[in-house]
């Protein structure tokens, strides 16, 4: 199974961002993008990719230490800006340490129960709004987020997520996503 540790916005702070999000779709060539579904929206902290079932009890095990170790913290939507030319995003403010901190633990709690892990970079807490397949100046989409703060919540818990690729071809197909696991932060489960 295709799985990641996330950080899930709750729903009111979803609707806020997509209010934000719905004014982008009006830019020109907005329509190239193809726009993450609000659904999906969230803070990847630790991409596992196929995951083989039986790894599932020892990673749950890890995972939910890796949590306890954690206290909850502040976060906020803040601002935007683009990977290349390719993925446009929402940034975040507040816990930022924390955050980076539960994704290192995140990591750690996957490899240490044998998944195969991509190659360990420094955390950038963000969540991927659009993806573009050609090049495509994406300064215009970061710069109307630029100014975008979101209210604060405070992040408490931890969430393992299935991602269930589209398979029927279909153009617009989105993956599916679907709670594989959760843990409060800084407490005992």
């Amino acid at each position: 199974m295709r799985l990641f540790a996330a950080v899930v916005p709750p729903e009111e702070v979803l609707r806020e961002l997509g209010r934000a999000v719905d004014r982008l779709h009006g830019l020109p060539g907005a329509e190239g993008l193809r726009w993450t579904g609000r659904p999906g929206w969230h803070f990847t902290l630790a991409f596992m990719g196929e995951v083989d079932e039986a790894l599932l009890p020892e990673l749950h095990e890890r995972l939910g230490r890796a949590a306890r170790r954690g206290e909850g913290f502040r976060l906020r939507l803040h601002g935007g800006g683009h990977f290349g030319r390719r993925t446009l995003w929402v940034g975040a403010a507040g816990g930022l340490d924390a955050m980076r901190m539960l994704a290192e633990r995140t990591d750690a709690a996957a490899r240490r129960t044998g998944v195969a892990m991509e190659e360990h970079r420094r955390y950038h807490a963000h969540l991927t709004l659009a993806r573009s397949r050609a090049d495509t100046d994406l300064r215009p989409y970061a710069d109307a987020l630029a100014p975008f703060e979101g209210r604060p919540w405070t992040v408490n818990r931890l969430l393992l997520i299935r991602s269930n690729l589209p398979g029927g071809g279909r153009p617009g197909e989105r993956p599916r996503y679907e709670e594989a696991g959760t843990w409060p932060l800084g407490a005992a489960d």
